[in-house]
């Protein structure tokens, strides 16, 4: 969808003509698979990296496309959010030294890419979600001015027709509605490609999908959204709900999201998974670049199918299937989305390596995988995955039995006899695949995420914990050391974030609120139990209205208990954004000789600053 100019999908007359050119595709796939036009050998690797730009305080910067005009190099593209880019390599043939070529090759375009984005006060990011996000961020506001991406918003508020509910439970909880698709720039993947040959692709593909479950439970690196821990890998869970175009009410009238695992194996030829998409997603785009595929096909030109290309574009399996053309040969590959960025490119890489690894292993006795495994066993293992990566117990073949001991006694080791028997450089092999092994035995991006946030909350806000662990990232993501051997953070040794500080910084976000109805006498204890001196007051619409403090019932005495807090709080509140500068909020205290500011959205209580925290 990047590649074309694409409209939204309204008029009868653009459905049809688009419907046309979209059939057309499929007859054309099937005729070129009963040829044998497919490309076969040799097998070529590739992968797509997504970063993200942040400010010098490690920030959500928005000026991708300013940067992106100075690298100036047609391997980068945009993605959603302006606070993202992405990188595609060449592809590889699967051989030799390939994945350390390819990790040299990604390096090298990331290195060039900083210095560029330096220009432009900004630093780039490997990580599955920017520990740094806020609410704001996902605004249309930041969303990439281009059209395709304005088009594709539109597109699905107008189909779906109300606003997007995330509801994601773990150790916290986050439950919002946002009234755009930006929630979907919150996740930033290494998306890997493995070419397939396309006699073999059914039963390739279920493989691929077998062995989800155990492979992310590995790489596991998004644990932390907006300051709350939820998943391991959240971005299962996030990226399934920010695109789903199904109301609410009508969940189960469709029962797949546009973003899945599936929901069976899949039978029949590569044409049949492209068919069942279209029976269960109506399309949502179209274009004017369309091609008629039977024209060029029958005059020796190899069509792109961009009718079928485009609405693949809009259905995000977690396995995806891919349709490409080089040289004139049209190919098939199978597009992983569920390994996160970050947070280094060598673990990135092994990543990918023991999924290869995992692809080529099918010979050693898994073929006809559909037939051996339950697709609910498979399912389920992916999200177990996402929600305990290295705490998981996967069913395999029937038995249950830890993460750490399938990977270690059976999947590594199977992966590296298929990668020895594809003449994978053994030097490769023994450095990308021992990285999976210490991030087995010592940890994960997740582990060490969650566990130097609880660390450094010790002694500083989530919000500084949240950018001293963002500034970690951006020191080592290109050095060889895997997150496996990272420190966790000491609050001690980290510097608290002094340039700049915003009254976000030392609000406190976890605190008591009242109701204006609620009795003072219990308000009275209430303080007196938890030794709070200010307490914000909500009315029934949960809107601060008022403000209650250890002065004010000092003044009242015991005997005046026995009223609501309405009479007695505050209603001419002075308050604050977030965004402001700590040192505005401090003279704003001194000013009107106050000790609490509410800090706000409109009418919305974000949180409290006091002098305290000052």
């Amino acid at each position: 969808m990047g590649h074309l100019h694409v409209k939204k999908l309204d008029r009868p007359k653009d459905k049809a003509l688009y419907i046309h050119h979209l059939i057309k595709d499929l007859k054309v796939l099937d005729t070129m698979l009963e040829n044998d036009d497919f490309e076969k050998k040799p097998i070529r690797i590739g992968a797509e990296q997504e970063f993200c730009l942040v400010s010098d305080n490690y920030f959500p910067a928005d000026n991708s496309l300013l940067v992106l005009d100075d690298i100036n190099d047609d391997d980068f593209t945009t993605e959603i959010g302006r606070y993202n880019l992405e990188l595609n390599s060449n592809p590889l043939v699967l051989k030799a030294n390939c994945f350390s070529a390819l990790h040299d090759e990604i390096k090298s375009k990331l290195e060039y890419a900083i210095e560029k984005a330096k220009d432009h006060h900004s630093k780039i990011i490997l990580t599955g979600i920017l520990p740094t996000l806020r609410l704001k961020h996902i605004s249309e506001k930041y969303m990439t001015n281009k059209a395709r991406y304005h088009v594709l918003n539109d597109t699905l508020k107008s189909t779906r027709q109300q606003d997007f509910h995330v509801h994601i439970k773990g150790v916290d909880e986050l439950n919002l509605l946002n009234d755009c698709v930006m929630l979907e720039a919150c996740n930033t993947s290494f998306q890997t490609h493995l070419q397939i040959n396309p006699d073999n692709f059914i039963d390739q593909y279920n493989w691929a999908q077998a062995i989800a479950g155990p492979v992310l439970s590995t790489c596991v690196n998004s644990p932390l959204l907006f300051g709350r821990e939820l998943w391991a890998e959240t971005r299962i869970a996030l990226f399934t709900q920010s695109i789903d175009t199904r109301a609410n009410s009508f969940i189960h009238k469709e029962k797949e999201a546009r973003v899945s695992f599936g929901f069976d194996w899949e039978r029949g030829t590569v044409t049949d998974i492209f068919k069942d998409n279209i029976a269960r997603f109506r399309s949502l785009l179209s274009s004017n670049e369309l091609e008629d595929s039977e024209e060029l096909y029958q005059t020796g030109i190899t069509p792109k199918l961009r009718a079928l290309a485009l609405h693949n574009g809009t259905v995000y399996k977690w396995n995806r299937v891919c349709y490409g053309v080089g040289n004139n040969k049209p190919h098939l590959r199978i597009e992983c989305r569920y390994i996160p960025s970050g947070p280094t490119l060598a673990d990135e890489i092994a990543t990918m390596m023991f999924w290869v690894g995992l692809m080529l292993a099918q010979k050693d006795g898994f073929e006809n995988i559909a037939d051996q495994l339950l697709f609910r066993d498979v399912k389920s293992n992916f999200y177990k995955a996402a929600r305990y990566g290295m705490e998981t117990q996967f069913v395999w073949f029937g038995k249950r039995i830890p993460a750490a001991e399938l990977l270690l006694e059976q999947l590594i080791p199977l992966a590296e006899k298929a990668l020895r028997r594809a003449n994978i450089s053994s030097k490769d092999i023994d450095y990308y695949l021992g990285i999976i092994k210490d991030r087995i035995s010592n940890k994960n991006g997740a582990e060490w995420m969650v566990n130097s946030y609880r660390s450094l909350q010790k002694e500083q806000t989530n919000f500084e914990a949240l950018q001293n662990i963002t500034s970690h990232i951006y020191k080592n993501q290109l050095k060889n050391k895997s997150v496996a051997f990272w420190d966790v953070l000491d609050p001690g040794v980290e510097k608290k974030p002094h340039h700049m500080r915003i009254v976000k910084h030392n609000m406190k976000t976890k605190i008591l609120l009242v109701d204006e109805e609620d009795s003072l006498e219990l308000v009275y204890h209430l303080m007196k139990w938890k030794n709070i001196h200010h307490l914000p007051v909500i009315n029934k619409q949960k809107d601060l209205c008022g403000l209650l403090s250890w002065t004010d019932l000092i003044k009242l005495g015991n005997d005046q208990l026995n009223i609501p807090v309405k009479k007695v709080m505050t209603t001419n509140l002075i308050t604050i954004s977030q965004e402001k500068p700590l040192e505005e909020a401090a003279q704003l205290m001194r000013d009107n000789r106050i000790h609490c500011l509410p800090v706000t959205r409109k009418s919305e209580l974000l949180g409290i600053l006091t002098t305290n925290d000052l």
